[in-house]
């Protein structure tokens, strides 16, 4: 039986790690060739390996800062020469600072902007033409929680996933002409390494020990848990399946009930 997913070419930025590893590996098991982009380019190489051997898909690895441009060009060029298309396109590069504003430096705002929501602009606007070749595109970007209901003391994260959410809207109408459907998710707390890098400063802020932080989060979650990397990598490949081919524009939550809107 062909899997759902079987032909298509997807790029997943962010890959090597946590949220964009599991999303890959979510993707290569409905059958999708893949192309691994990540600073890191030895995780991505490792994660390349893995995927090919269980699931024998064609993957390539590329290294790049997708918040800067030509770098970006030069992984277009690869995954082109590579695949010669790109049905599918995973916004996932991301970093993340708790900080309260008077402490928030210019440079640090900055970053976050330019890897956070640049790099949505930069992808999206580099790989669209083969998209729109091809009448035919998912573009999937990974917001926040936080970007609906503001992250304590990550005013630069919040407003950097926001944009993340008024960038789908507006461009899911702009192509949708093209059979091009442009999402986001919104996930709750997911313990990844991003969280794990921000928790210390998490229990500085709120007077409590690391091993505190995540009881008193999930205290709010009404499912009682944490969001895990499967739950949203679930949801990546529903809404590049065709089982979401109505679906454009949206801001799909994964909170566990934390946030409903």
């Amino acid at each position: 039986m062909k899997k759902e997913l079987e032909g298509k070419v997807a790029v997943v930025t962010g890959a090597g790690q946590g949220l964009g590893a599991a999303i890959a590996s979510r993707l290569a098991m409905e059958g999708a060739d893949l192309a691994l982009c990540d600073m890191n380019i030895e995780m991505a190489k490792k994660l390349e390996l893995q995927l090919n051997e269980t699931y024998g898909i064609k993957t390539i690895s590329v290294e790049a800062d997708v918040s800067k441009r030509t770098q970006v060009e030069i992984m277009r060029d690869i995954v082109i020469a590579s695949f010669h298309k790109v049905d599918i396109l995973i916004n996932n590069a991301g970093i993340a600072k708790v900080c309260p504003i008077q402490e928030l430096d210019e440079q640090t705002w900055d970053r976050i902007m330019d890897v956070n929501l640049k790099s949505v602009y930069l992808c999206t606007k580099t790989f669209l033409p083969s998209m729109i070749e091809k009448r035919f595109g998912k573009i999937v970007s990974l917001s926040s929680m936080s970007a609906k209901i503001g992250g304590r003391w990550m005013t630069a994260y919040s407003a950097s996933k926001a944009g993340i959410m008024g960038f789908t809207k507006s461009l899911a109408r702009e192509v949708a002409r093209f059979g091009i459907c442009v999402n986001c998710i919104c996930p709750g707390i997911i313990p990844t390494q991003l969280w794990s890098a921000s928790k210390a400063d998490h229990a500085r802020k709120l007077g409590k020990t690391e091993k505190e932080v995540d009881p008193y989060y999930v205290g709010n979650i009404p499912l009682g848990r944490l969001c895990t990397p499967q739950d949203v990598a679930n949801i990546a490949f529903f809404l590049v399946s065709s089982e979401a081919s109505y679906m454009t524009g949206q801001s799909v939550n994964i909170t566990g009930g934390q946030h409903m809107d």
